[in-house]
């Protein structure tokens, strides 16, 4: 009987061919490290190499003496030879049994685990979570396909080791188990001097992966004007590190009494061009490189607005699912008691992001005015019965369709009749489906965290009215299928599979992965405008650009929200009631000048009109000459 032992002994060349025919059986599909393998099974035909291909290449080694006696044990017998090993030769070839079709899902999960990388020159599989590999750490430690026990034996036999275990642990008592997932993704750069930039940033921050990303995308766009004046190096540096972090415990307790604490931020990052305005997330992800990376994005985007302002960001890993009002109440009124003193008219005025809404920012403004004794520098945000303009809510996600719509103007085509699909169901994502329904599109998905919808008829006002009383009433978008036949809800996907001419992301960061921007490819979508901040993660732009998708950054496309932020705070405003004819004109030329301005500033430094990044990378441009004008002035502060 040939035991198994450890892969030390095992011929590097069998290895390769072992993995190579494997991967040409099963389509197996070798990504950057750190990803999942993407295993697809076969039909199953009969493989009669099967049963003569060698299992374990090599010659005998002698078992070394730090190894323990089991093994050794196991070593020797596997040499010594036998009567059964003897009367193996002369059996016929035994074939491969078919892989059932039941089998297809199990050993899906199976392989969940594994990813493929290069280690040494030699192509080997490592443990996504334990990042080693080895005999416990392979697909097979038998080094075929073998049965389906077989298969199940080495998954077990990687899930008991230690090193395993230990590394899940790990990965388990960390919040952020995106940093233990998925590594940092270094894009290359033209100038070595950008680069330098990157590096200190990784340096400094080497766990924020958000917030790198974001770095990365800025200075990726601006190597061209750092080329031309190296002063813009320092300002990037000085940029890059926020001007005031807050971070605070949050406690509060439920409604049994119970006590509770989260973690608040508050990042206020730059304040050269005037008060920071920025939102404030409540989602169980949130962590300070999340929160700073939001920061950073909302910084290029309130200097591309046409209001001169500074960014901030902040939040708490407080989940508001499930909770009660008073919960909610307890919550936002204990956040509001630690940070109230950071913000003012003047200073720093905070907004809705994901997970707030009207009733949380009610309560945060309650508390602030009861503490703070006044009531001027009212928060921006939806406001029923203490003023504020008519259309509030629906600015971002209105400024997306009139920023689309600028796109196609100068392509000489229209919104009419274009097929478009939609990501998220909150707030901007269902405004987004109004305006498009409204210019005689044809938005087909909307999406939630478990799966996405899609109505091949489109969707009308009617039933997005229907959408919203089933979010209002926590109830899963599976519903709406109930009601219209011609629609249906996929379990687990994403909506970027669904032919399309333009997509508008509006759910989280880095919710478009690789393999979504081949679909979205290879669904014909031509226009991506990003409605939530990075949306993509960084191989999803590469594909993208490769393919000449043209993409509206959300800096520039998602810049609704600042200016109907500031149209509120004007005096004019807080006196008269905009009717929503005036406001959306008001929005629709704020929402021209930007993209003007984002087309200028590529123009200026070389980027044609038709480079599917060159709104990308004007946008970012126009806004960092804005501040590095304003922090050269000043001095170093």
């Amino acid at each position: 009987m040939l035991l198994p032992f450890g892969g030390a002994g095992m011929n590097s060349t069998m290895d390769d061919i072992n993995l190579i025919q494997q991967a040409q059986r099963h389509r197996l599909v070798v990504r950057q490290l750190g990803e999942e393998i993407d295993l697809e099974i076969g039909p199953g035909d009969d493989d009669p190499s099967f049963g003569n291909s060698t299992l374990i290449g090599g010659p005998p080694r002698e078992p070394s003496s730090e190894e323990p006696d089991d093994t050794k044990q196991m070593v020797m017998v596997s040499q010594i030879p036998s009567d059964d090993q003897d009367m193996s030769r002369t059996q016929p070839a035994k074939r491969k049994k078919k892989v059932v079709k039941r089998w297809r899902e199990e050993w899906a999960d199976t392989y969940k685990w594994a990813y493929v990388d290069v280690k040494e020159g030699t192509a080997r599989i490592f443990c996504s979570v334990c990042r080693e590999y080895g005999r416990k750490h392979r697909r097979n430690p038998y080094g075929n396909e073998g049965s389906r026990n077989m298969q199940m034996s080495a998954l077990e036999e990687h899930n008991n080791s230690l090193l395993h275990k230990e590394a899940l642990r790990l990965q388990m008592a960390s919040k952020d188990k995106i940093a233990a997932d998925k590594p940092v993704y270094v894009k290359a750069l033209m100038s070595k001097t950008a680069g330098s930039i990157v590096e200190a940033a990784l340096k400094r921050d080497p766990h924020e992966l958000e917030f790198i990303q974001s770095v990365q995308e800025a200075v990726h766009a601006l190597e061209r004007v750092i080329a031309k004046n190296a002063h813009y190096v320092n300002i990037m540096e000085r940029l890059l590190e926020p001007e005031r972090t807050i971070i605070f415990r949050v406690p509060w307790t439920d409604d049994r009494g119970e006590t509770h604490v989260n973690r608040g931020y508050r990042v206020q990052f730059n304040q050269a061009l005037g008060p920071c305005r920025g939102g404030i997330r409540f989602h169980p992800s949130m962590n300070l490189g999340i929160c700073k990376f939001l920061g950073f994005e909302q910084t290029l985007k309130n200097a591309l607005s046409p209001y001169k302002l500074g960014g901030a960001a902040g939040g708490s890993d407080f989940d508001p699912k499930g909770k009660s009002d008073n919960e909610i109440m307890s919550f936002c009124q204990s956040f509001m008691s630690e940070v109230y003193r950071y913000l003012g008219p003047d200073k720093d005025l905070p907004s809705e992001e994901m997970g707030v809404g009207t009733r949380e920012m009610g309560f945060l403004f309650g508390q602030y005015r009861r503490i703070a004794g006044h009531f001027q520098g009212s928060f921006t945000g939806p406001r029923i019965f203490w003023s504020g303009s008519s259309l509030r809510t629906e600015a971002t996600g209105y400024g997306l369709v009139f920023f689309a719509q600028l796109v196609l103007a100068d392509m000489n085509k229209e919104l009419k009749g274009l097929r478009c699909a939609v990501s998220g169901s909150g707030k901007i994502a269902m405004h987004v489906l109004e305006k498009l329904i409204a210019y005689g599109a044809v938005p087909i998905t909307v999406s939630d965290s478990k799966g996405y919808l899609v109505d091949e008829d489109g969707f009308d006002y009617m039933k997005i009215s229907f959408l919203r009383d089933i979010k209002a009433q926590q109830r899963s978008l599976r519903d709406y299928s109930k009601t219209y036949a011609r629609s249906k809800y996929y379990d687990e996907a994403k909506p970027w599979n669904e032919r399309c001419d333009i997509a508008f992301p509006c759910a989280s960061q880095n919710e478009i992965e690789q393999s979504d921007a081949f679909s979205l490819v290879n669904s014909g979508c031509r226009i991506l405008v990003e409605g939530s901040n990075m949306p993509c993660t960084p191989e999803a732009v590469d594909v993208l650009r490769k393919a000449n998708v043209l993409i509206a950054p959300a800096m520039a496309a998602g810049a609704g929200g600042v200016v109907a932020g500031e149209l509120e705070l004007n005096h004019e405003c807080n006196l008269l009631q905009w009717s929503p004819e005036d406001f959306e004109s008001k929005l629709q030329e704020a929402m021209k000048q930007i993209y003007q301005r984002a087309l200028k500033a590529a123009t200026d430094f070389g980027y044609q009109k038709d480079n599917p990044e060159a709104l990308v990378h004007g946008a970012v441009i126009s806004a960092f000459l804005m501040i590095a004008q304003a922090m050269t002035d000043q001095g170093c502060v």
